[in-house]
């Protein structure tokens, strides 16, 4: 079938050679892995493990923790394979374009172009009010709202993009230097409030450290409230929607996973990295392993200073609530002033990702190759420019909620299908150079293939149809322009994946 044609890896690797369509090398893999640092580690360190530990896990959240991070980091072993084999913008976009087909590229370029504008979106929105809860807290009579009327604009997520846009317009490298530097700050707060945090931890705090399942309508503030709102195999099997015990553990790591993604958008820059087959998988290896062990330590300290319960009694339970329950209130600055460095470099690596995901499947013809002019800084400024206005227009004007399982969702497919990828490359291509193989093929990624879709059970029924909705509509473009201006498709690569000239459709 033509929609399941695939490219070569070598047509892959000519394309970043297209002149006028072609990237800077420049990043290193301290670049990268700071990068992944810098995308992992935002707001969420401060609140998504409180949140996990309040209304699904308890102290188990470590367990969630570490079952999350085995499975993302089981998974970016497979990226890190694909990555220094085929140094390419994309991501899992262009990996499974070369191995399963089109069609399927297609959907997981689609799903990442949602997950990252609205990652980007809310969370430069949320930057914008951490920014005005950080000013209050310094005593400074300042606010980034703007009433126009009934209407009111916030220009702080406006301020945060343009910057950030900005500086990746004039290259990667200087985005990633200032970038980098805000992350280096955001790590040794990280570090001085889990220090500080260790002085106030019981031991009685981790008893009992898996607590017995109970109804979720039991649980005051639960996020569970309905059949739309528990995990999709709960709502399959018929069960009642609960928390804690093993299934809180389980969707415990379906909600914690949202702290580990950005991986994916660090291979997006595969292509502006120098001697990619070396240190794409070093940057990936390194950046997973700090981030790993930070949110481990969050995940000890705010179970150990309160109670589960005592967290699950407040309106919005964070790493700053545990603070303040334990009286040392003072810390709630030092925490706010991380979150706002968090957030910001999040914005970035979203905005960098987004754009390469979008430029590499304009380059292939799945959406208009005018998007795909690169500039004389070596970076596609224009696209930047338009993913930037639009990113800040929906964060400054819409009244929009954190949609972390979308992002979840999104990540996880991509995730699974890369896993998949491994063993079909492998078998297709057994000569092709790997600077780096992921161990026990085909059987280890086919596990983690089955981990990640297991993950994806344990969120809602409500974030599966929306996602479903999102598919629809992404058949829909495809079949409407992509389907009939792709480059592949028309011949104008050359030889087929398969070896042999492709007609035009």
């Amino acid at each position: 079938m033509h929609i399941f044609r695939k490219k070569s890896v070598e047509q892959t690797i000519a394309e970043t050679g297209e002149e006028g369509r072609s990237l800077k090398r420049n990043l290193t893999w301290w670049d990268l892995s700071i990068m992944g640092v810098a995308v992992a580690v935002g707001a969420g360190i401060f609140s998504v493990g409180a949140q996990a530990a309040a209304f699904h896990a308890g102290p188990a959240v470590i367990i969630s923790f570490l079952i999350a991070g085995v499975v993302c980091g089981a998974a970016v072993m497979c990226y890190a394979e694909f990555a220094s084999m085929i140094p390419v913008a994309g991501s899992a976009y262009t990996f499974t374009y070369t191995t399963i087909g089109e069609i399927v590229a297609w959907v997981i370029g689609w799903d990442l172009i949602l997950e990252m504008l609205m990652a980007g979106s809310v969370i430069s929105k949320y930057w914008g009010v951490y920014l005005n809860d950080f000013m209050h807290l310094m005593g400074w009579n300042a606010d980034t709202n703007i009433a126009i009327g009934s209407f009111h604009l916030d220009v702080a997520p406006l301020i945060i993009v343009a910057f950030f846009t900005t500086l990746l317009v004039f290259g990667t490298k200087i985005g990633a230097r200032v970038d980098g530097a805000m992350t280096v700050l955001k790590i040794a707060i990280v570090f001085f409030v889990v220090i500080v945090g260790f002085f106030y931890v019981k031991a009685s705090n981790f008893t009992p450290f898996i607590p017995p399942a109970e109804p979720a309508s039991a649980v005051p503030g639960s996020t569970v409230t309905g059949s739309w709102e528990q995990p999709l195999w709960q709502f399959m099997t018929g069960m009642t929607p609960s928390v804690y015990g093993i299934p809180g553990i389980l969707s415990g790591a379906a909600l914690v996973f949202f702290a580990f993604i950005g991986f994916d958008v660090v291979a997006t820059a595969s292509e502006e990295t120098k001697d990619p087959h070396r240190n794409v998988p070093l940057g990936i290896g390194v950046g997973m392993a700090l981030i790993i062990v930070m949110y481990m330590l969050v995940a000890i300290v705010t179970t150990g200073m309160v109670s589960y319960k005592d967290l699950a009694a407040q309106p919005n339970p964070s790493l700053s609530t545990a603070f303040e329950l334990v009286g040392a209130g003072w810390a709630a600055k030092i925490i706010s002033f991380g979150i706002v460095l968090g957030l910001a470099t999040v914005v970035m690596v979203l905005l960098l990702g987004l754009t390469r995901v979008v430029f590499a499947m304009s380059r292939d013809g799945l959406l208009p190759r005018s998007l795909s002019r690169t500039g004389k800084h070596g970076t596609p400024a224009v696209l930047q420019i338009v993913v930037g206005v639009v990113m800040a227009l929906v964060a400054a004007c819409f009244d929009i909620g954190v949609l972390s399982d979308m992002v979840n969702i999104g990540t996880l497919s991509a995730f699974t299908l890369v896993a998949v990828s491994v063993p079909i490359m492998r078998a297709k291509r057994p000569e092709l150079p790997r600077a780096f193989r992921m161990p026990g093929n085909p059987w280890v990624p086919v596990l983690i293939a089955l981990a990640n879709l297991w993950l994806m059970l344990n969120l809602s029924v409500l974030t599966w149809l929306r996602f479903l909705v999102w598919l629809v509509v992404g058949f829909a473009v495809y079949f409407g322009y992509g389907y009939r201006h792709s480059r592949l498709g028309s011949g104008q690569l050359g030889e087929g994946g398969d070896g042999v000239a492709l007609a035009a459709d």
